[in-house]
């Protein structure tokens, strides 16, 4: 039994007719009715739209316009509650077309009785509040879906996106590109591959860390959760949610470095000590020898010994201030004028090298906290490294520099020979080289310099085709707007 009575709105220009169907409705037991009238259509549609009754009557005949007329418009206005159509006598097409367009019944005037119109209001008011309570939730589930920071998807059984949320903008993709898109198009096919396996097996997975391209080329790092549902129709489909822990896993990476570079640190200095007394003991021996010896020979060996024991003495000194932190002082520079700096310095080689170079800078000015030659030898080292692994006449160094928000990005990209996925893992190891005369140093030293300035570093690389180094500033201040200008592609002068 309801609690409050029922408000009803019977439709029909016939007030005769309102007064029989309300007869039958106030003879209803165990409920509670208020029945109102309205004969014309105008005002119907305005309580139909207002939502200002529990339950409406539409007689078929209205006058200029049907009952069929008035359904369509309450419903395209947003009504809610149920519509019952009312007739004079049966038309099976009238029926079917009233069902179709939204309305809860069809009843036949001429056949109406107390028990008929008992069911139909049960009925009509049941299914009304099952279908509220279900938009209701799906209203709710689909502000979470849209809301959520993660990316929220549907995919058909062969990874085909059925639906997304907003959040796939991580990925540079809108909804609408995504739709057209596959799982497999934007993840390797080892991780979708073994994807689809587990999820065709198990039904589900949960935390599965793969890695996806972004539209741009970026390399994120995510995990995926999903499970195996069936729709209605008994067909099935994945759902799942994809959480972006690129930043997470970059991170890990910088204080796992930081501790090896600590580590490898406090190693040095002590093996430096070791060294370096037995070795100044005998330097000081060599010298004193070399003022009693008059033999050519011997002196030619001493002169030997005298050279490898300074270049053992240069080289602990140089391992030393590399594993030694950086004293950095840090002031407002302009980070244009540090990479235009960084460009001159290499342009004897570029030249050399006959490699081509493509620049792009932000319209406005943009300010850093940087040690401006640390900082600048810190990239050196790496624009060096990109000259140094291109072929000659062949080879395209680009230094493309854009804001977003109050970081500066600067990507360092050439199209070498680029590194395998696992020498970039131990790329910014201390001792660690793939050049026949190096020790390793370089990129150790250039990753303490950017560290020492909150900067983050992220290496892309595909072998055979080249590497890009990224590298991320804080800013002093963001100048207003971001739009960068266009790439200027010049050759250097052969």
């Amino acid at each position: 039994m309801h609690s409050k009575p029922v408000k009803i709105l019977i439709v029909d220009d016939d007030e005769d007719d309102f007064i029989i169907t309300g007869d039958y409705i106030k003879h209803i037991p165990n409920t509670r009715y208020v029945i109102e009238w309205c004969p014309r259509y105008k005002d119907a549609i305005v309580h139909m739209t207002e939502g200002n009754y529990d339950l409406y009557f539409v007689d078929y005949r209205l006058g200029a316009k049907s009952g069929v007329d008035l359904l369509k418009e309450a419903l395209q206005n947003g009504c809610e509650d149920p519509i019952i159509l009312l007739t004079g006598k049966g038309n099976y097409e009238v029926d079917i077309e009233a069902m179709q367009l939204g309305a809860v019944d069809y009843l036949v005037k001429t056949e109406l009785s107390v028990e008929k119109m008992e069911r139909s209001i049960r009925y009509a008011l049941d299914r009304t509040a099952t279908m509220k309570a279900l938009k209701a939730n799906e209203r709710k589930y689909r502000s979470i879906f849209e809301r959520s920071k993660d990316i929220v998807f549907i995919t058909d059984m062969d990874l085909n996106f059925k639906d997304v949320n907003e959040a796939v903008q991580l990925l540079g993709y809108d909804k609408d590109e995504m739709m057209q898109m596959s799982l497999r198009d934007i993840g390797g096919k080892q991780y979708i591959d073994q994807l689809k396996y587990i999820l065709e097996t198990h039904k589900g997975i949960n935390d599965y860390e793969l890695i996806l391209g972004s539209k741009t080329g970026e390399r994120k790092t995510c995990l995926l959760s999903a499970t195996v549902e069936e729709n209605q129709a008994h067909e099935s489909y994945i759902q799942g949610i994809i959480h972006d822990i690129t930043n997470l896993k970059k991170m890990e990476k910088a204080t796992l470095q930081a501790e090896k570079l600590a580590a490898t640190g406090r190693l040095v200095r002590t093996l430096a000590h070791e060294v370096r007394n037995p070795l100044n003991n005998i330097t000081l021996s060599v010298e004193q020898m070399q003022q009693d010896i008059t033999d050519e020979t011997s002196l030619l060996y001493m002169n030997i010994i005298q050279r490898n024991s300074k270049r053992i003495s240069d080289l602990i000194n140089e391992l030393l201030n590399t594993s030694r932190p950086s004293e950095i002082r840090l002031q407002e520079e302009s980070l244009q004028n540090i990479l235009d700096s960084v460009i001159a310095s290499t342009i004897d080689r570029l030249t050399l090298k006959r490699i081509k170079l493509k620049v792009s800078y932000p319209d406005d000015e943009v300010l850093i906290f940087a040690d401006k030659e640390k900082l600048e030898l810190a990239l050196l080292n790496i624009v060096i490294n990109a000259i140094e692994a291109m072929e000659e006449q062949k080879g395209l160094l680009s230094i493309l520099f854009h804001l977003t928000g109050q970081y500066a990005t600067v990507q360092i990209s050439d199209n070498g020979i680029g590194i395998s996925e696992e020498n970039i893992s131990r790329l910014f190891e201390p001792y660690y080289t793939q050049k026949r005369n190096g020790m390793g140093l370089g990129l150790a030293f250039t990753l303490n310099i950017l560290q020492a300035h909150k900067a983050g570093i992220d290496v892309n690389s595909t072998l055979g085709k080249g590497t890009t180094f990224v590298i991320t500033f804080p800013t002093v201040h963001a100048p207003e707007g971001e739009s960068i200008k266009q790439s200027q592609e010049r050759s250097l002068p052969m």
